[in-house]
């Protein structure tokens, strides 16, 4: 059994389901059900056991079933690595999510800490040819599930790059309103260098020392437009101070680790990723979703719990076989949904199953047999 799993799950009041109870005993899950019947607010309940906005990156409000709007509650039983954990994580109307573990308030980077969670979604199937801002936040959320404080470093960069940039909207000159800012900003960009460049070391390792039905991904961290930027607190701090000019003029902060981008070359055709087909595109998503995870279970001890939504789109038979076959020789809860219960055939017995449908904007979940 795997180290690390989610054992019940019980959403109150979460978009399409009123009050749903789940209990997994740690095998694979299979979802399926036509689509709008609720098989994704499942997995984003799940990824609400992390730190952040889950995989829908929602605000609280719009996670609400509707049109009761009576907040939403989630409750779960955690098993990670050798203890048990009660987690608790709710809104009420207008306020932000608040988390318990074991019965005590908690920060939600507490959430990183007793669990590691990977997610791939349809959204993600553009990340190669879309803007640097989701290759940006992949590569966070890469770079999180390795090292929780991340999330920190980021948070106090973006903090004190607002207020430099209000400094530069204003238009003040005086360079002692921008010094101890451009510290804050250095000191904490460097961090979020450091652990980016860690992260993506890591799961080269990883790709590199696996045997895989899915292409290997050569990844790069780039500066806007692909030119280098500075790299390292001294660096950044000295650019930060030489550029305020070209800033003032921009209205924001054109350099630093805001800016990066993530680049990935398919390596057996030495191709850009962007140019790939779409279902190879697909499938170098999913290579680096499980070299992620086959690094995490390395340093963490078990492998990260998995979200695969709709997983199975642009995947012929053979590959999503394989793609099976990782994920139970990997050992992971992995959850994914599909519309049918054909698409999951191969599982079998190895994974549990539910069927999800709708009924007048109600969800409801049965347990069912794949063998």
């Amino acid at each position: 059994m795997p180290g690390l799993a989610v054992t019940f799950l019980l959403l109150s009041h979460f978009r399409s389901h009123r009050r749903t109870e789940i209990a997994f005993d740690g095998r694979p899950v299979a979802i399926f059900g036509p689509n709008g019947a609720g098989k994704t607010n499942i997995l984003e309940a799940v990824s609400l056991l992390s730190p952040g906005r889950g995989l829908r990156r929602a605000t609280p409000d719009e996670i609400a079933r509707r049109p009761e709007a009576l907040g939403w509650k989630l409750r779960a039983e955690l098993r990670s690595l050798h203890q048990v954990h009660e987690v608790e994580t709710f809104a009420e109307p207008g306020a932000s999510r608040a988390v318990t573990i074991d019965g005590k308030a908690a920060a939600q980077a507490a959430l990183g800490r007793i669990a590691r969670m990977l997610w791939l979604v349809p959204a993600m199937d553009r990340l190669w040819i879309e803007g640097a801002e989701g290759r940006r936040r992949f590569l966070d959320r890469m770079t999180l599930s390795f090292e929780p404080s991340h999330a920190e470093a980021v948070l106090a960069y973006e903090k004190a790059m607002r207020e430099r940039n209000r400094l530069l909207r204003d238009e003040v000159r005086d360079a002692g309103w921008y010094a101890a800012l451009e510290v804050q900003m250095a000191e904490a960009g460097a961090a979020i260098q450091a652990n980016r460049a860690a992260a993506v070391a890591r799961v080269t390792a990883a790709q590199a020392g696996a045997e895989t039905a899915f292409p290997v991904a050569d990844l790069t961290i780039l500066g806007p437009e692909g030119d280098d930027f500075p790299n390292g607190a001294s660096a950044l701090s000295e650019a930060y101070s030489a550029v305020r000019s070209r800033d003032m003029a921009a209205g924001r902060t054109l350099i630093g680790p805001h800016r990066a981008d993530l680049g990935a070359v398919y390596a057996a055709k030495g191709m850009p990723a962007a140019q790939a087909s779409t279902g190879e595109q697909k499938a170098l998503l999913i290579s680096l979703i499980l070299a992620n995870a086959r690094a995490l279970a390395e340093d963490f001890g078990a492998p990260p719990i998995l979200l695969l939504d709709e997983v199975a789109a642009h995947l012929d038979a053979g590959r999503r076989a394989a793609l099976y076959d990782e994920l139970c020789a990997l050992g992971a809860q992995a959850f994914l949904t599909g519309t049918g219960a054909e698409l999951f055939e191969t599982l079998g017995a190895r994974a549990q199953a539910f069927e999800v449908t709708d009924d007048s904007g109600l969800s409801t979940v049965r347990e069912r047999d794949l063998s």
